[in-house]
């Protein structure tokens, strides 16, 4: 039992429930997509990775987790009349975003990927873009093959844990940001630094893989995004000149020893037949 008076630290459960659930918070994750930042970056890197490995597909497609709906406006406009797009987030904040950005192009849903509200084999195309990091794993994936049909693909991504990159992030540089806020607010000054505790739980790639095949889906692809030498902060200083990367985007993808630069990767899989 806790000590009256004190404060429980929250759960990863409160934490990545209580990020996206007001329309200020919905708009600032929009808002990250635009700009030269690396947020932007590594958002316009991933849609060129998952636009790769849906080349030539069609059909009944799920973006489940789809936030304000950035991927689904963009899979509407990029290639209109190849896919009936319904997107689906816990967030009811967010579905409603969704619903004014795109109108009645698409279908929205509010629902947990834990327990979809879709029959089986609903859809021929599964996207889960940002969301497998914040969930439970196992009971995520064995829904995304539940409503993929037989033969059907899913595609998951994945921040990437043992890239120089997130290493750096993770290990120096939001640690560093939360003891100098730490500091500044014992010292009664502005505080300019801070870092949000998000719930954040990666998975390697071979870990993924792994996940997917006990899931009944068999991986074919797997690609690295946002690929960059750069680590925190020094990334911040140079993509306020280095805009390179927006005009041409296959330079942030990779396959095989240079993904280990990416500071996140996606899997496509199969589901297996009768796997469900």
């Amino acid at each position: 039992m806790p000590v009256s008076g004190t404060l429980e630290r929250p759960t990863r459960e409160q934490l990545v429930r209580v990020q996206y659930a007001d329309a200020q918070l919905v708009s600032d994750y929009a808002a990250a997509f635009g700009g030269w930042g690396p947020t932007a970056r590594y958002h316009h890197s991933r849609i060129h990775a998952v636009d790769q490995v849906l080349l030539g597909r069609e059909g009944t497609l799920l973006d489940v987790g789809c936030g304000p709906g950035m991927m689904v406006e963009h899979l509407l406009d990029d290639r209109p009349g190849a896919f009936t797009v319904t997107g689906c987030d816990r967030s009811a904040a967010m579905v409603d975003a969704g619903r004014r950005r795109v109108g009645k192009e698409a279908i929205f849903a509010v629902g947990d990927i834990e327990e979809m509200p879709f029959a089986d084999g609903s859809f021929d195309t599964a996207l889960a873009m940002g969301v497998l990091e914040y969930v439970d794993i196992v009971p995520a994936l064995r829904e995304i093959a539940r409503v993929v049909k037989p033969g059907g693909l899913a595609v998951v991504t994945m921040l990437s844990p043992r890239s120089p990159y997130r290493l750096v992030e993770w290990g120096m540089y939001w640690p560093a940001r939360r003891v100098l806020g730490g500091l500044e607010q014992a010292l009664h000054v502005p505080r300019r630094h801070d870092a949000r505790r998000t719930g954040i739980e990666a998975l390697t790639p071979r870990r993924l893989r792994h996940e997917l095949w006990r899931a009944g889906l068999q991986p074919v692809d797997t690609v690295f995004y946002d690929v960059t030498a750069l680590v925190p902060p020094l990334d911040r200083v140079v993509r306020r000149w280095d805009r390179r990367w927006r005009a041409h985007p296959e330079a942030t993808i990779a396959r095989g020893a240079k993904g280990r630069l990416g500071t996140g990767y996606l899997i496509a899989a199969r589901r297996v037949d009768g796997s469900v």
